[in-house]
């Protein structure tokens, strides 16, 4: 677990945000009120549904965050976060003891700290299908 998070207002304009990441060199900011996690912006939210809808970049975060939060417990094993992720089709965990944030876990860190790069690759792997329509992972050639 990363404890370390970036956090913001959900009322913060999307520019904000924005220039928050840039600033911190992060790809996500958690969106918080009174330290508990109400949002999560990732830079891919603010392509996706932002820039490439030419919605007007001082919309409010929340209105752009995937809501509810995917949340986990700091005591809960790589295995079991791993499985949380995949089942939400998500690549980042934000942990919460007593529904207050104290950190997230990412898909890089579990591979990293766990050292097992098959791991990660299949994790990845199982997110990305999670998410993805079939047709992406059909192999070439087939209908």
């Amino acid at each position: 677990m990363t404890e370390s998070v970036v956090t913001a207002p959900p009322e913060r304009s999307v520019r904000e945000i924005a220039e928050l990441m840039r600033e911190r060199n992060v790809g996500s900011v958690v969106l918080v009120d009174e330290r508990r996690p109400v949002g999560f912006v990732t830079d891919r939210d603010l392509a996706v549904s932002v820039i490439a809808d030419g919605r007007d970049h001082g919309d409010h975060a929340a209105d752009h965050a995937s809501s509810p939060v995917i949340t986990a417990q700091p005591e809960m094993h790589v295995e079991e976060a791993a499985e949380l992720m995949v089942r939400h089709g998500v690549r980042r965990l934000v942990i919460v003891d007593d529904e207050r944030l104290t950190g997230i876990v990412t898909l890089d860190d579990i591979a990293s700290r766990t050292g097992d790069p098959e791991l990660a690759a299949q994790l990845s792997l199982r997110v990305t299908r999670a998410v993805m329509p079939d047709f992406f992972f059909h192999k070439r050639g087939e209908h």
